[in-house]
Protein backbone atom coordinates (compact mmCIF):
# COMPACT_ATOMS: atom_id res chain seq x y z
CA UNK A 1 0.00 0.00 0.00
CA UNK A 2 1.44 3.21 -0.84
CA UNK A 3 0.10 7.19 0.31
CA UNK A 4 1.01 9.78 -2.51
CA UNK A 5 0.68 13.55 -2.20
CA UNK A 6 -0.87 15.66 -4.81
CA UNK A 7 -2.63 19.10 -4.80
CA UNK A 8 -2.65 20.21 -1.46
CA UNK A 9 -5.22 18.99 0.96
CA UNK A 10 -6.10 15.42 -1.29
CA UNK A 11 -3.89 12.31 -0.10
CA UNK A 12 -4.60 8.77 -1.76
CA UNK A 13 -4.10 6.30 -0.62
CA UNK A 14 -3.19 3.20 -3.78
CA UNK A 15 -3.78 -0.36 -2.43
CA UNK A 16 -2.76 -3.25 -4.30
CA UNK A 17 -6.36 -4.35 -5.84
CA UNK A 18 -6.85 -0.74 -6.93
CA UNK A 19 -3.23 -0.62 -8.58
CA UNK A 20 -4.27 -3.93 -10.42
CA UNK A 21 -7.17 -2.77 -11.92
CA UNK A 22 -5.80 0.37 -13.09
CA UNK A 23 -2.94 -1.39 -14.79
CA UNK A 24 -5.42 -3.68 -16.57
CA UNK A 25 -7.55 -0.73 -18.38
CA UNK A 26 -4.31 0.74 -19.47
CA UNK A 27 -3.51 -2.98 -20.84
CA UNK A 28 -7.00 -3.44 -22.62
CA UNK A 29 -6.76 -2.70 -25.83
CA UNK A 30 -10.26 -2.76 -26.16
CA UNK A 31 -10.95 0.08 -23.31
CA UNK A 32 -11.94 3.36 -24.52
CA UNK A 33 -8.60 5.77 -24.83
CA UNK A 34 -10.45 8.03 -22.08
CA UNK A 35 -10.71 5.08 -19.33
CA UNK A 36 -6.66 4.34 -20.33
CA UNK A 37 -5.03 8.21 -20.00
CA UNK A 38 -6.86 8.44 -16.91
CA UNK A 39 -5.79 5.73 -14.97
CA UNK A 40 -2.19 6.19 -16.14
CA UNK A 41 -2.69 9.89 -14.89
CA UNK A 42 -3.35 7.75 -11.08
CA UNK A 43 -0.28 5.13 -12.05
CA UNK A 44 1.87 7.73 -12.54
CA UNK A 45 0.93 10.17 -9.63
CA UNK A 46 1.18 7.27 -7.20
CA UNK A 47 5.14 6.51 -8.95
CA UNK A 48 5.80 9.90 -7.57
CA UNK A 49 6.04 11.56 -10.88
CA UNK A 50 5.08 15.76 -10.36
CA UNK A 51 2.71 17.03 -12.29
CA UNK A 52 4.64 18.49 -15.23
CA UNK A 53 6.17 15.29 -15.36
CA UNK A 54 2.73 13.22 -15.67
CA UNK A 55 1.65 16.35 -18.24
CA UNK A 56 4.32 15.19 -20.29
CA UNK A 57 3.82 11.39 -20.84
CA UNK A 58 0.09 11.63 -21.08
CA UNK A 59 -0.10 15.37 -23.46
CA UNK A 60 -2.81 16.47 -20.91
CA UNK A 61 -3.21 19.97 -19.71
CA UNK A 62 -2.50 20.31 -15.62
CA UNK A 63 -6.27 21.13 -14.56
CA UNK A 64 -7.10 17.77 -16.39
CA UNK A 65 -4.41 16.10 -14.12
CA UNK A 66 -5.47 17.29 -11.07
CA UNK A 67 -9.41 17.10 -12.25
CA UNK A 68 -8.67 13.48 -11.95
CA UNK A 69 -6.64 12.75 -9.15
CA UNK A 70 -9.29 14.76 -7.27
CA UNK A 71 -11.90 12.65 -8.75
CA UNK A 72 -10.25 9.68 -8.00
CA UNK A 73 -9.34 10.88 -4.34
CA UNK A 74 -13.27 11.31 -3.96
CA UNK A 75 -14.72 8.15 -5.80
CA UNK A 76 -11.79 5.62 -6.34
CA UNK A 77 -11.16 3.21 -9.51
CA UNK A 78 -14.80 4.26 -10.94
CA UNK A 79 -14.64 7.84 -10.26
CA UNK A 80 -12.71 7.03 -13.40
CA UNK A 81 -15.24 5.25 -15.85
CA UNK A 82 -17.35 7.58 -16.01
CA UNK A 83 -18.52 11.07 -16.68
CA UNK A 84 -19.89 13.69 -14.80
CA UNK A 85 -23.29 15.11 -16.79
CA UNK A 86 -23.09 18.98 -17.11
CA UNK A 87 -25.97 21.05 -18.50
CA UNK A 88 -26.73 21.39 -21.27
CA UNK A 89 -25.52 25.06 -23.56
CA UNK A 90 -29.21 24.88 -25.31
CA UNK A 91 -32.21 25.91 -22.95
CA UNK A 92 -34.73 23.41 -22.66
CA UNK A 93 -38.14 25.02 -24.54
CA UNK A 94 -40.82 26.24 -22.42
CA UNK A 95 -44.12 24.02 -21.79
CA UNK A 96 -46.38 26.32 -23.83
CA UNK A 97 -44.19 26.33 -26.99
CA UNK A 98 -44.41 22.26 -26.77
CA UNK A 99 -48.31 22.61 -26.38
CA UNK A 100 -48.22 24.83 -29.04
CA UNK A 101 -46.57 22.43 -31.50
CA UNK A 102 -48.79 19.41 -30.73
CA UNK A 103 -51.67 21.90 -30.94
CA UNK A 104 -50.99 22.84 -34.18
CA UNK A 105 -50.11 19.53 -35.75
CA UNK A 106 -53.48 18.26 -35.15
CA UNK A 107 -54.86 21.06 -37.33
CA UNK A 108 -54.61 21.71 -41.45
CA UNK A 109 -51.25 23.90 -42.03
CA UNK A 110 -52.02 27.81 -43.36
CA UNK A 111 -50.49 27.51 -46.37
CA UNK A 112 -51.30 25.54 -49.36
CA UNK A 113 -50.29 21.63 -47.88
CA UNK A 114 -51.72 18.85 -47.24
CA UNK A 115 -49.84 18.31 -43.16
CA UNK A 116 -47.29 19.96 -41.24
CA UNK A 117 -43.71 19.47 -42.15
CA UNK A 118 -41.04 20.28 -39.61
CA UNK A 119 -39.70 23.20 -41.35
CA UNK A 120 -42.97 24.62 -42.28
CA UNK A 121 -43.90 24.19 -38.36
CA UNK A 122 -40.12 25.53 -37.19
CA UNK A 123 -40.63 29.10 -38.89
CA UNK A 124 -44.47 29.50 -37.28
CA UNK A 125 -43.42 28.93 -34.13
CA UNK A 126 -39.66 30.13 -34.05
CA UNK A 127 -37.80 27.32 -33.03
CA UNK A 128 -35.56 24.76 -35.16
CA UNK A 129 -36.52 22.27 -37.37
CA UNK A 130 -34.46 19.98 -35.02
CA UNK A 131 -36.82 20.63 -32.15
CA UNK A 132 -40.05 20.25 -33.64
CA UNK A 133 -39.06 16.78 -34.76
CA UNK A 134 -37.12 15.99 -31.48
CA UNK A 135 -41.20 17.30 -29.96
CA UNK A 136 -42.83 14.68 -32.43
CA UNK A 137 -40.81 12.23 -31.72
CA UNK A 138 -41.80 12.45 -27.88
CA UNK A 139 -45.68 12.45 -28.17
CA UNK A 140 -45.62 9.84 -31.17
CA UNK A 141 -46.77 12.92 -33.48
CA UNK A 142 -46.06 12.12 -37.55
CA UNK A 143 -47.80 13.96 -39.56
CA UNK A 144 -46.12 12.61 -42.92
CA UNK A 145 -47.75 9.34 -42.41
CA UNK A 146 -51.44 8.20 -43.02
CA UNK A 147 -53.09 5.00 -42.29
CA UNK A 148 -55.67 4.10 -45.36
CA UNK A 149 -59.23 2.09 -44.13
CA UNK A 150 -61.58 0.70 -45.80
CA UNK A 151 -65.29 0.22 -43.27
CA UNK A 152 -67.36 -2.17 -44.59
CA UNK A 153 -70.81 -1.54 -45.68
CA UNK A 154 -72.31 -4.76 -45.71
CA UNK A 155 -75.19 -5.24 -43.76
CA UNK A 156 -74.74 -8.40 -42.58
CA UNK A 157 -70.86 -7.72 -41.74
CA UNK A 158 -71.36 -9.23 -38.39
CA UNK A 159 -72.87 -12.52 -39.10
CA UNK A 160 -70.24 -13.13 -42.42
CA UNK A 161 -67.75 -12.44 -40.49
CA UNK A 162 -68.21 -14.61 -37.49
CA UNK A 163 -69.07 -17.46 -40.06
CA UNK A 164 -65.91 -17.47 -41.83
CA UNK A 165 -64.06 -16.54 -38.50
CA UNK A 166 -65.90 -19.59 -36.85
CA UNK A 167 -64.72 -21.93 -40.39
CA UNK A 168 -60.71 -21.08 -39.60
CA UNK A 169 -60.96 -22.08 -35.50
CA UNK A 170 -63.26 -24.40 -35.40
CA UNK A 171 -63.64 -26.25 -38.67
CA UNK A 172 -66.63 -28.67 -39.12
CA UNK A 173 -65.43 -32.19 -39.18
CA UNK A 174 -64.79 -34.44 -42.78
CA UNK A 175 -64.70 -31.16 -44.27
CA UNK A 176 -62.07 -28.88 -45.64
CA UNK A 177 -61.76 -25.23 -45.50
CA UNK A 178 -60.39 -23.52 -48.98
CA UNK A 179 -59.77 -19.97 -49.09
CA UNK A 180 -60.21 -19.44 -52.83
CA UNK A 181 -59.41 -16.38 -55.02
CA UNK A 182 -57.86 -15.33 -58.08
CA UNK A 183 -54.70 -12.83 -58.47
CA UNK A 184 -55.22 -11.63 -62.00
CA UNK A 185 -52.55 -9.61 -63.90
CA UNK A 186 -49.87 -11.15 -63.01
CA UNK A 187 -47.46 -9.15 -65.60
CA UNK A 188 -44.45 -11.04 -67.23
CA UNK A 189 -41.86 -8.40 -66.73
CA UNK A 190 -38.39 -8.74 -68.54
CA UNK A 191 -35.63 -5.78 -67.25
CA UNK A 192 -34.08 -3.43 -69.88
CA UNK A 193 -30.67 -4.24 -68.45
CA UNK A 194 -29.40 -6.27 -66.31
CA UNK A 195 -29.25 -5.48 -62.88
CA UNK A 196 -25.75 -5.99 -60.57
CA UNK A 197 -26.18 -8.12 -57.72
CA UNK A 198 -26.34 -7.21 -53.70
CA UNK A 199 -22.49 -6.71 -52.35
CA UNK A 200 -21.51 -5.51 -48.95
CA UNK A 201 -22.67 -2.02 -48.96
CA UNK A 202 -24.71 -2.13 -51.90
CA UNK A 203 -28.06 -3.38 -52.59
CA UNK A 204 -28.60 -5.25 -56.00
CA UNK A 205 -30.09 -3.03 -58.69
CA UNK A 206 -32.64 -3.31 -60.83
CA UNK A 207 -33.54 -0.62 -63.64
CA UNK A 208 -37.26 0.94 -63.52
CA UNK A 209 -38.17 0.46 -66.84
CA UNK A 210 -39.12 -2.99 -68.12
CA UNK A 211 -40.75 -4.88 -71.13
CA UNK A 212 -44.09 -6.31 -70.25
CA UNK A 213 -44.01 -9.85 -72.11
CA UNK A 214 -47.98 -10.62 -71.48
CA UNK A 215 -50.28 -11.37 -68.15
CA UNK A 216 -51.67 -14.22 -66.64
CA UNK A 217 -54.29 -15.43 -63.96
CA UNK A 218 -53.47 -17.60 -61.20
CA UNK A 219 -56.60 -19.27 -59.26
CA UNK A 220 -55.49 -20.63 -55.77
CA UNK A 221 -57.52 -22.19 -53.15
CA UNK A 222 -55.31 -22.41 -49.74
CA UNK A 223 -56.35 -25.13 -47.56
CA UNK A 224 -56.51 -23.96 -44.06
CA UNK A 225 -56.11 -27.11 -41.82
CA UNK A 226 -52.84 -27.94 -43.71
CA UNK A 227 -51.98 -25.11 -45.67
CA UNK A 228 -51.38 -26.53 -48.92
CA UNK A 229 -52.03 -25.04 -52.11
CA UNK A 230 -54.21 -25.97 -54.91
CA UNK A 231 -53.48 -23.38 -58.27
CA UNK A 232 -53.62 -22.94 -61.67
CA UNK A 233 -52.75 -20.73 -64.10
CA UNK A 234 -55.21 -19.33 -66.17
CA UNK A 235 -55.21 -16.67 -69.13
CA UNK A 236 -58.13 -14.79 -68.37
CA UNK A 237 -60.54 -14.78 -64.77
CA UNK A 238 -63.92 -15.15 -66.50
CA UNK A 239 -66.71 -17.54 -65.15
CA UNK A 240 -65.51 -20.05 -67.63
CA UNK A 241 -61.92 -20.31 -66.15
CA UNK A 242 -63.26 -20.31 -62.41
CA UNK A 243 -65.65 -23.47 -63.34
CA UNK A 244 -62.77 -25.25 -64.36
CA UNK A 245 -60.70 -24.36 -61.35
CA UNK A 246 -63.77 -25.83 -59.14
CA UNK A 247 -63.49 -28.70 -61.10
CA UNK A 248 -59.43 -29.19 -60.64
CA UNK A 249 -60.09 -28.84 -56.91
CA UNK A 250 -63.03 -31.06 -57.16
CA UNK A 251 -60.68 -33.35 -58.63
CA UNK A 252 -57.82 -33.63 -55.84
CA UNK A 253 -60.43 -33.24 -52.68
CA UNK A 254 -60.84 -36.93 -51.81
CA UNK A 255 -64.57 -38.09 -51.94
CA UNK A 256 -66.35 -38.17 -49.09
CA UNK A 257 -65.02 -34.85 -47.94
CA UNK A 258 -67.58 -32.06 -47.92
CA UNK A 259 -66.14 -28.72 -49.28
CA UNK A 260 -66.71 -25.31 -47.46
CA UNK A 261 -65.19 -22.87 -49.80
CA UNK A 262 -64.53 -18.92 -48.86
CA UNK A 263 -64.75 -16.47 -51.26
CA UNK A 264 -64.87 -12.61 -51.88
CA UNK A 265 -68.37 -11.02 -53.79
CA UNK A 266 -66.40 -10.91 -57.26
CA UNK A 267 -68.85 -11.32 -59.63
CA UNK A 268 -67.12 -14.18 -61.53
CA UNK A 269 -67.84 -16.40 -57.91
CA UNK A 270 -71.56 -15.61 -58.35
CA UNK A 271 -72.22 -15.80 -61.80
CA UNK A 272 -75.23 -17.97 -62.93
CA UNK A 273 -72.80 -20.64 -64.54
CA UNK A 274 -70.95 -20.75 -61.09
CA UNK A 275 -74.46 -21.26 -59.25
CA UNK A 276 -75.33 -23.78 -61.46
CA UNK A 277 -72.68 -25.82 -61.25
CA UNK A 278 -72.44 -25.57 -57.38
CA UNK A 279 -76.18 -26.93 -57.55
CA UNK A 280 -74.57 -29.85 -59.37
CA UNK A 281 -72.06 -30.61 -56.37
CA UNK A 282 -74.03 -31.05 -53.13
CA UNK A 283 -71.08 -31.27 -51.28
CA UNK A 284 -69.85 -27.39 -51.84
CA UNK A 285 -70.38 -24.99 -50.05
CA UNK A 286 -69.96 -21.38 -50.45
CA UNK A 287 -69.02 -18.73 -47.96
CA UNK A 288 -68.86 -15.05 -49.03
CA UNK A 289 -66.69 -12.12 -47.51
CA UNK A 290 -68.16 -9.13 -46.48
CA UNK A 291 -68.20 -6.17 -49.10
CA UNK A 292 -64.66 -4.87 -48.61
CA UNK A 293 -63.24 -7.02 -46.68
CA UNK A 294 -61.00 -9.66 -48.61
CA UNK A 295 -58.19 -8.74 -45.77
CA UNK A 296 -60.30 -12.17 -44.48
CA UNK A 297 -59.70 -14.59 -47.07
CA UNK A 298 -56.37 -16.34 -46.14
CA UNK A 299 -55.19 -16.87 -49.64
CA UNK A 300 -54.68 -13.48 -49.56
CA UNK A 301 -51.76 -13.64 -47.08
CA UNK A 302 -50.90 -16.26 -49.81
CA UNK A 303 -50.73 -14.22 -53.16
CA UNK A 304 -48.61 -11.43 -50.62
CA UNK A 305 -45.79 -14.05 -49.90
CA UNK A 306 -46.15 -14.77 -53.44
CA UNK A 307 -45.35 -11.53 -54.58
CA UNK A 308 -42.73 -10.45 -52.64
CA UNK A 309 -40.54 -13.49 -52.76
CA UNK A 310 -40.78 -14.88 -56.33
CA UNK A 311 -43.01 -12.05 -58.41
CA UNK A 312 -41.68 -8.32 -57.58
CA UNK A 313 -37.83 -8.50 -58.70
CA UNK A 314 -38.51 -11.80 -60.99
CA UNK A 315 -37.30 -11.50 -64.44
CA UNK A 316 -39.80 -13.20 -67.09
CA UNK A 317 -38.97 -13.51 -70.85
CA UNK A 318 -42.61 -14.65 -71.78
CA UNK A 319 -46.14 -16.15 -69.96
CA UNK A 320 -44.11 -19.36 -70.18
CA UNK A 321 -41.53 -18.36 -67.81
CA UNK A 322 -44.10 -16.77 -65.45
CA UNK A 323 -46.07 -19.49 -65.49
CA UNK A 324 -43.10 -21.89 -64.73
CA UNK A 325 -41.73 -19.77 -62.35
CA UNK A 326 -45.23 -19.74 -60.27
CA UNK A 327 -45.40 -23.62 -60.46
CA UNK A 328 -42.40 -24.19 -58.93
CA UNK A 329 -43.28 -21.40 -56.32
CA UNK A 330 -46.35 -23.68 -55.17
CA UNK A 331 -44.20 -27.36 -55.45
CA UNK A 332 -42.24 -25.73 -53.00
CA UNK A 333 -44.26 -24.15 -50.14
CA UNK A 334 -46.50 -27.37 -50.46
CA UNK A 335 -43.47 -29.31 -49.35
CA UNK A 336 -43.33 -27.53 -46.60
CA UNK A 337 -47.18 -26.22 -45.86
CA UNK A 338 -47.97 -24.60 -42.77
CA UNK A 339 -51.58 -24.70 -41.30
CA UNK A 340 -53.67 -20.97 -41.14
CA UNK A 341 -53.77 -20.11 -37.43
CA UNK A 342 -56.36 -17.32 -37.19
CA UNK A 343 -55.70 -15.24 -33.93
CA UNK A 344 -57.41 -12.10 -33.99
CA UNK A 345 -60.29 -11.76 -31.71
CA UNK A 346 -63.87 -11.19 -34.05
CA UNK A 347 -65.56 -9.43 -31.18
CA UNK A 348 -62.47 -6.51 -31.12
CA UNK A 349 -62.92 -5.94 -35.15
CA UNK A 350 -66.45 -6.13 -34.47
CA UNK A 351 -65.83 -3.18 -32.18
CA UNK A 352 -63.78 -1.43 -33.91
CA UNK A 353 -65.77 -1.36 -37.21
CA UNK A 354 -68.57 0.18 -34.69
CA UNK A 355 -66.25 3.16 -33.66
CA UNK A 356 -65.15 3.91 -36.86
CA UNK A 357 -68.81 4.37 -38.04
CA UNK A 358 -69.12 6.20 -35.11
CA UNK A 359 -66.45 8.31 -36.24
CA UNK A 360 -67.68 8.87 -39.76
CA UNK A 361 -70.95 9.53 -38.64
CA UNK A 362 -69.95 12.19 -36.35
CA UNK A 363 -67.99 14.10 -39.21
CA UNK A 364 -70.79 14.26 -41.55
Amino acid sequence: MRVWAMRPGISITLTAADRSRLEAIVGNRNAPQKHAWRARIVLLSADGLGTFEIMRRTGKSKTCVWRWQERFAEEGVKGLLRDKTRPSRIKPLEQAVIDKVIALTATAPPHEATHWTAPAMAKTVGISASSVQRIWRAHGLAPHRTRHFKLSNDPDFVPKLRDIVGLYVDPPAHAVVLSADEKSQIQALDRTQPGLPMKKGRAGTMTHDYKRNGTTTLFAALNVLDGTVIGRNMQRHRHQEFIRFLNAVEAEVPAGKLIHAILDNYATHKHPRVRAWLARHPRWTFHFTPTSCSWLNAVETFFATLTKRRLKRGVFRSVVDLQAAINRYLGEANRDPKPFIWTADPDKIIAAVKRGREVLDSIH
